[in-house]
């Protein structure tokens, strides 16, 4: 469904589309403001934290590497939806085929790789957003290769060779931003994302971080994946 919206729209000749969230996957733009929740410390919970911040900062200068290709004109911008998760897509009750997706007030100037992304790191691991236990937490290789040969049934027609290079890389970047918003918001309050209890987002920060060490556990086998559709 999210292939074929952008399929639909790769050949959109008409005026820009208005950023309604500007910056909304400005990775380093979402490193950079989880800095300055760091420095601010407002709740005092930087000290319980400094192995989720040192995970982040460690992967700090690859997280960049899909606005560093965008700005060197490797990848192209493109209309894509920047929610791409599965409550986004109308299933058809009887086939269970997709039939659209929906919610499309983040529709806005982006790259492919983002939608894909986030689907990465929304649609291949069955563990809550916020499972307190990260020992759960995994990307599964099959949930991923049928992510991947639905999205490229579309997609295949308009992506780039670059763009169908960096698409595990696209789930890791993508991932490890959340994680750094989610790790922010904690930091700052918990102001941004509704919580039902003290920790929950903190528990969002742990499971993101969980997915990008698993996504970086079997890279070569989900490029791989990749390769063979």
């Amino acid at each position: 469904a999210f292939g074929a919206f952008q399929r639909l729209l790769a050949d959109y000749d008409g005026p820009r589309l208005h950023e309604t969230i500007r910056g909304f996957h400005d990775t380093p733009a979402r490193l950079a403001a989880l800095g300055r929740a760091i420095a601010a410390d407002h709740r005092g919970r930087v000290a319980e934290v400094k192995d989720e911040i040192e995970f982040v900062r460690s992967r700090a200068a690859d997280a960049g590497e899909l606005a560093r290709r965008q700005a060197d004109g490797e990848l192209p911008e493109r209309i894509v939806h920047n929610d791409a998760k599965i409550a986004n897509v109308l299933l058809d009750e009887h086939s269970g085929q997709a039939v659209c997706v929906v919610d499309l007030d983040t529709v806005m100037p982006g790259l492919a790789l983002h939608d894909f992304g986030d689907m990465v790191r929304s649609m291949t691991c069955r563990a809550a957003e916020d499972e307190p236990d990260v020992s759960t937490v995994r990307v599964e290789a099959e949930l991923f290769a049928g992510l991947a040969r639905g999205y490229l049934a579309e997609a295949n027609a308009f992506l780039l060779p670059a763009e169908r290079e960096l698409l595990v890389r696209a789930g890791w970047v993508i991932t490890l931003e959340q994680a750094a918003r989610f790790l922010a918001d904690y930091l700052d309050g918990d102001r941004y994302y509704k919580i039902s209890r003290p920790t929950q987002n903190l528990d969002r920060t742990r499971t993101q971080i969980a997915i990008v060490e698993s996504l970086e556990t079997q890279w070569s086998a989900l490029e791989t994946t990749i390769s063979a559709i």
